[in-house]
């Protein structure tokens, strides 16, 4: 994720990279789906990192629900504004 101000994004030298922490599960889940590997999702955003760094896993379960959601325009962002990917 890249939470470059808007400003900083839309000049005639802008930075690089998209903010999607906004959204960053939604979108990994998004990604499996469309390989069919949703079998895998919990493995890559839970497991698979703990694993590697020893680290315990958390205990707290979180329940995704495929529906439709409007993204924001904007969120703010140190007093000014960052644009999600897919606003």
């Amino acid at each position: 994720s890249a939470p470059h101000v808007t400003g900083d994004k839309e000049s005639a030298c802008g930075c690089a990279g998209v903010y999607t922490a906004h959204a960053a599960v939604e979108l990994y889940a998004e990604a499996f789906e469309s390989q069919g590997a949703l079998k895998h999702l919990e493995a890559f955003l839970s497991v698979n990192g703990c694993a590697h760094y020893g680290m315990k896993q958390n205990t707290k379960k979180l329940k995704l629900v495929k529906k439709e959601w409007a993204v924001p325009a904007t969120y703010e962002f140190g007093g000014e504004t960052v644009t999600p990917l897919r606003a």
